[in-house]
């Protein structure tokens, strides 16, 4: 099994409404080096200018983006490359990422490489302090700077620290 964090900016609050601007994948793995980035062009004509903002790309930007069918080929051809048995999905905000990841295989390719499934970096934290309201942000060693690839290296990194903790959990 391979950890794989994600991370996802879009342009609104969900799918096939509004669109993902740009994704990144870092395998959780001592170097975090494994990476993927993904930038897609908009499969909506409507979009939140403030969420779009939060990206860091204009519009006029993120229509000039790749068609999002070729991005997804070259991601799941990463995933199968750079994974050690199954890939399991994690994420800082499972319900927002997951979302747009899993729509956008399923209308691409018509299917999902990580499955029916994927894993909340928060719960994991809350269910190793035995707190379901324990905040784990802190142990983010870079900032979050909404750069995909940066926000998920950051993110593996606390999968790192989990595992150093203890939780039973595979890095390769």
């Amino acid at each position: 099994m391979s950890l794989i964090v994600v991370d996802v900016e879009a342009d609104g609050p969900v799918p096939p409404l509004y669109s993902m601007v740009s994704f990144g994948a870092v395998v959780v793995e001592p170097s975090l080096e494994l990476a993927f980035k993904g930038e897609v062009r908009p499969i909506s004509d409507r979009f939140l200018p403030e969420a779009l903002a939060i990206s860091g790309v204009s519009r006029e930007a993120h229509l000039r983006f790749e068609e999002p069918g070729p991005v997804m080929e070259r991601f799941a051809a990463w995933i199968a490359e750079v994974s050690k048995g199954r890939p399991v999905f994690c994420s800082d905000n499972l319900a927002f990422d997951w979302q747009f990841i899993n729509y956008y295989f399923h209308a691409y390719l018509g299917k999902n490489p990580f499955g029916w499934s994927g894993r909340r970096i928060g719960d994991l934290y809350c269910g190793m302090v035995k707190d379901g309201y324990a905040t784990w942000k802190h142990l983010r060693r870079t900032p979050h700077d909404h750069d995909p690839v940066n926000d998920a290296r950051a993110n593996a990194g606390v999968m790192l620290q989990l595992i150093e903790l203890g939780l039973k959990l595979p890095a390769r």
